[in-house]
């Protein structure tokens, strides 16, 4: 529906598929109106066989110029799974590389905004959240400090984690590949324990959560970060609103309302009592995916790759109108997704490595749009 919508995807060109390998929810599996396997969840080799075996179905039903999007993959799945197949088939995982160009894009509408430094390689990330979605918007960022001139080794600098068992770093030996990239050393300082206590020895421009853990920016860590930005950058990305590392309301009162916030779930508008009132964005994938598959469908581009979702990235921030800036926003509105949709499209498509498929206007893709109304 949402292809349909937002990116003018004709239905008929879409299918929803869920894969299901059961569930280690006994509540669901004897509930009589579940739909679901009844049976504990399928792991290892056998459900890699299953993931392959659909994967195989897939092209020999409708060739080999199909998109698959893969949404909602765990954390154990999501990354191992993109990399399997990329090569292999049109593909990309919206959980990774949509989040990571949605993060991004808000980001680069970040510098835009007064008193926040202006080039993405004078900030320092912070992630609360070392999973898929936070890696993956590191990953994109490294592309973006690339593209600034940065080597990728000293981006990678610029990258703090910390995930459940407390700040990632290069003297700790539990880190899996992914995490290892991003540890580096603390020079022979101690290693703070709290979030509060990480912010002040580590001083970043912007605090980033992906962990679900609601309310984990506390009122110290909010004003930890006010302390060392004039404008701290906040972003709660995890959703549902429960949880979100923190509300609008919250980024807002305890920065004195000097954050610049954005959200993976959607906050009502925030006034101050000094009568200041703020329109928080929220970070949709929505804004992103549609006109990544409308420039893969309409093209028929044979791969999906990370320099497409970083002009995806670039092309949402330059929608963003300065009117919206500087009311609080991050983003273009919903309203104008369409519009949106169009701008991405043509914008990957011009990233594309291919040369001849360089020719497809923003315009070109309008006209092509499907449109819904009857």
């Amino acid at each position: 529906a949402l292809y349909t919508a937002c990116g003018g995807v004709e239905p008929r060109h879409t299918l929803p598929i869920t894969l299901d390998v059961g569930t280690n929810n006994d509540v669901l599996r004897h509930d009589p109106l579940y739909p679901g396997l009844d049976a504990q969840r399928v792991r290892g080799p056998q459900y890699d066989d299953f993931v392959d075996e659909v994967m195989c179905a897939l092209r020999e039903h409708f060739g080999k110029e199909f998109l698959v999007q893969f949404e909602d993959f765990g954390n154990s799945n999501a990354c191992r799974l993109l990399e399997k197949y990329r090569h292999q088939y049109v593909c990309f995982n919206d959980d990774i590389q949509g989040t990571s160009a949605v993060a991004v894009a808000g980001l680069l509408s970040a510098l835009r905004v007064e008193g926040v430094p202006k080039k993405l390689i004078d900030h320092r990330l912070l992630f609360l959240g070392a999973g898929s979605a936070g890696i993956g918007i590191a990953n994109l960022f490294l592309r973006a400090c690339v593209q600034e001139g940065l080597e990728e080794h000293q981006a990678r600098k610029l990258c703090w984690f910390v995930d459940s068992k407390g700040l990632v770093h290069d003297a700790r030996n539990d880190l899996g590949v992914e995490k290892h990239r991003f540890a580096h050393s603390l020079l022979g300082r101690s290693v703070p324990r709290s979030l509060e206590q990480i912010v002040h020895e580590l001083q970043p421009t912007a605090l980033i959560g992906v962990s679900t853990l609601g309310g984990a920016f506390t009122e110290n860590v909010l004003k930890a970060m006010a302390r060392c930005n004039s404008r701290p950058i906040i972003f709660a990305l995890s959703n549902p609103t429960s949880k979100a590392e923190c509300s609008a309301q919250a980024a807002y009162v305890y920065t004195n309302g000097r954050a610049v916030f954005a959200s993976g779930s959607p906050f009502a508008p925030v006034e101050l009592a000094d009568g200041r009132r703020f329109l928080p964005g929220q970070g949709n994938n929505a804004l992103v995916f549609p006109g990544v598959g409308a420039a893969v469908s309409a093209c028929k581009l044979a791969t999906v790759s990370d320099d497409m979702f970083l002009a995806a990235a670039q092309s949402l921030s330059e929608l963003t109108p300065d009117s919206a800036l500087k009311s609080g926003c991050l983003y273009p509105p919903l309203s104008s997704i369409r519009d949106t949709s169009a701008h991405i499209a043509a914008a990957v498509v011009a990233a594309n490595s291919d040369e001849h498929q360089k020719d497809m206007s923003i315009a070109a893709f309008c006209k092509r749009m499907y449109d819904p109304h009857y």
